[in-house]
């Protein structure tokens, strides 16, 4: 059985020999004008088709991987000004997809650069490749700490929504109950009563200041 993780390796490699294949191809010339009709569709895919974010993160993923690559190999390969935008995309990936995803198409990525390379390569081409391996790592660790600011981030908004919902609810109690004793009436146990319960108002603001 096919699990998510190796479906997704799978479309990716396709992906991948997509893009070392397109630039020994006709086609090479067009690569702005490929790349500018796969972030349209990438925009229609998101906005259009597929709306379920599971479904668009490979669609995200297969699109960003295309784009890079083409960029890389119809400018060089592992010669190119612009590798390093693959070490973006490792990163981008460590984001989108899970780290056996990742691991697994870092992998793919180094034997397809090393077959693309001239017989007996020199040390500057196969330094660049090789990078690969000691990048993933770091781009997954990076990954996992921006993935666990943004739940931190998510968590501290959801408790302070809770802890101002329940602020109201105490400010709105003691404030109808200050009015109640205020209203219609001036006899000392009622305003002593007020006085508290303006008071407890005054203590749970000193409250919210100190938690935020």
């Amino acid at each position: 059985m096919i699990t998510p993780n190796l479906l997704n390796i799978i479309i990716l490699t396709f992906i991948i020999a997509i893009g070392f294949a397109l630039p020994n191809t006709s086609f090479a010339k067009y690569d702005l004008e490929i790349a500018a009709l796969l972030f349209i569709f990438l925009y229609l895919s998101k906005h259009v088709f597929f709306k379920k974010i599971k479904t668009f993160r490979i669609i995200e993923s297969a699109t960003l991987t295309l784009v890079v690559l083409l960029t890389v190999n119809t400018t060089g390969g592992v010669s190119s000004p612009f590798f390093f935008l693959v070490y973006f995309l490792l990163f981008s990936l460590s984001l989108l997809e899970t780290p056996e995803v990742s691991l697994g198409i870092s992998f793919v990525l180094i034997i397809f650069y090393l077959f693309s390379l001239p017989p007996s390569p020199s040390f500057k081409n196969l330094l660049p490749v090789f990078s690969l391996a000691f990048i993933t790592p770091f781009s997954l660790y990076l990954g996992r700490e921006y993935l666990e600011i943004q739940l931190l981030r998510r968590k501290n908004a959801l408790e302070k929504e809770d802890f101002l919902l329940f602020l109201s609810l105490k400010l709105k109690k003691h404030i109808k109950a200050a009015l109640e004793a205020l209203e219609g009436k001036t006899n000392e146990a009622d305003l002593k009563k007020a006085k508290k319960e303006l008071r407890a108002i005054n203590k749970l603001i000193d409250k919210y200041e100190a938690q935020f």
